[in-house]
Order: C-alpha cells, then sequence, then structure tokens
C-alpha cells in the first residue's frame, strides 16, 4: 500500500472480557466458529485490532460501531437462508447449510445482546506531516 492510501478494516469482534475467555478455553462457541465459519480466521476485539493497525505501520483516523445495524443484517440473512434452503443445500450441501443457518441465528442474538461486535477502522498508511484527508468525517464523504 502506498503511503497515505486508505485501508476500511472491517471485523467482527468480541467484548475482551470474552476475548480473555476464549483465549482460556473457556468459550466453545468461539472455538466453534473459527473451526466451522471462518476456518484459518481469528477473532479479536478491539482494542486489539486498532494496535495491531498501529504496530504494522496504520493510522487509525475512524472507528465505527455496527453491531446494532448487524443484529438485524443477519437476522435479515437468515430467514433468505432458511427460505431458500433447498437452492443452499444443493449449490453447498446440507451441513454448510445447517452451519450457516446456525451460524447467522446466533451471531444475531450476540449482536442483539451485545456479546458480539463488528466494527468498521478507517486507516492510512502512516506518512509523516498531515495525511490530507479532510479534518471531519462528513467531509470525507463529500
Amino acid at each position: 500500500m502506498n503511503p497515505g492510501g486508505l485501508y476500511l478494516h472491517h471485523a467482527i469482534t468480541l467484548r475482551a472480557k470474552e476475548y480473555q475467555r476464549f483465549q482460556r478455553g473457556k468459550a466453545p462457541a468461539v472455538a466453534w466458529v473459527i473451526r466451522y465459519i471462518f476456518p484459518g480466521g481469528m477473532v479479536d476485539h478491539l482494542a486489539m485490532s486498532i494496535g495491531n493497525l498501529e504496530l504494522n505501520g496504520f493510522e487509525v483516523h475512524d472507528v465505527e460501531g455496527w453491531r446494532e445495524h448487524y443484529a438485524r443484517t443477519t437476522q435479515l440473512w437468515h430467514d433468505r437462508l432458511s427460505a431458500n434452503r433447498g437452492a443452499a443445500e444443493r449449490e453447498v450441501g446440507s451441513v454448510k447449510t445447517r452451519l450457516w443457518t446456525l451460524w447467522l441465528a446466533g451471531s444475531s442474538l450476540g449482536f442483539t445482546h451485545g456479546t458480539l461486535g463488528i466494527f468498521q477502522t478507517l486507516a492510512s498508511k502512516r506518512v509523516r506531516g498531515l495525511t490530507g484527508l479532510p479534518p471531519t468525517r462528513a467531509d470525507l464523504y463529500r
């Protein structure tokens, strides 16, 4: 990425306390998600995402939480997958369809109850001096 280039990081996260439980092996649902839904992926917490961005030469400009949006979004995805179950099973099989139906229902509850979060973080490759970005988020989208 070029210096000053923008990066939009979109991540499902745990609360820091739940992440610590996962690290101690006391959050089997998280291990299930990593194994069956996002193989090779990792779930972290917001501070870890931001820290990793900074450690890797990025400057964080904005963080926006989308938890309330995703409670509804994952519910709608669940409902649509359920309504099209036959087509999904023909495409990916019954096991994968059941796994994703369960994940979408569970994640909708997680976002609703606040055990899951989802954040969009805008960062740029760090440069010396001013970045050239507008001083406010409103100016960024004009």
